[in-house]
């Protein structure tokens, strides 16, 4: 069954290539939706995420991810990847496990 939860565990496939930080811990990801099912049983998914910068280089590569890998997951229709800037990104937003990976006290 789809959840937030089982995406936001999938969307952690993604890695950024610069910082070697999966994007949910980095806290770039800002929202998921789940919509109603379908007929055939699938749902489309939207996500708005966000990047650290606003011209982040690595920004198409990880939007193109995070819409691979949750479209992967059973039941899933198609995915709508949203980048969002408002709230701007901060360092307060990652989670203690990519604070120790990269060194943040």
């Amino acid at each position: 069954m789809l959840t937030e939860d089982a995406i936001r565990e999938t969307l952690k496939q993604v890695i950024d290539p610069e910082l070697f930080v999966n994007i949910v811990d980095l806290g770039l990801i800002y929202n998921v939706d789940i919509e109603p099912a379908d007929e055939e049983g699938k749902s489309l998914i939207k996500v708005d995420m966000t990047m650290t910068s606003p011209a982040c280089p690595a920004g198409p590569q990880l939007i193109a991810n995070s819409k691979q890998a949750v479209g992967r997951m059973e039941g899933v229709r198609d995915v709508e990847i949203k980048l969002v800037m408002v709230p701007p990104w901060t360092p307060d937003r990652m989670t203690e496990d990519a604070r120790d990976q990269l060194g943040i006290f």
